[in-house]
């Protein structure tokens, strides 16, 4: 027997909590690509159990991504020193956005 996926939620919420996001946020982003890549390399740092998301704005007023490695604990791993870093994954849509998708709203 197959198991379930964890942490799966229907089609129809996704889209429900899509919807209510684009309708109260001021900033116009959807969503973010993220490239498997970089996710790997995350996720190969020591003692990363967990990954958590930062959402910034640079000196050029473009949305970003950002990603760190946390441990076992909830604690960010951030030690440039030890190889545990800041991930940059910024791909927003709007500019690469998959319009087919039902999440689009």
């Amino acid at each position: 027997m197959k198991a379930e996926p964890v942490n799966v939620i229907p089609l129809a919420q996704a889209q429900t909590w899509a919807k209510r996001w684009q309708e109260a946020s001021s900033i116009d982003i959807k969503a973010f690509l993220i490239p498997e890549i970089d996710v790997t390399q995350v996720l190969n740092e020591p003692n990363v159990e967990n990954l958590r998301a930062y959402l910034g704005i640079d000196d050029n007023n473009n949305p970003k991504l950002m990603i760190v490695g946390v441990d076992k604990n909830g604690v960010d791993l951030i030690n440039y020193d030890q190889g545990l870093y800041v991930y940059d994954m910024t791909s927003p849509c709007p500019k690469n956005c998959d319009y087919t998708s039902p999440l689009m709203g």
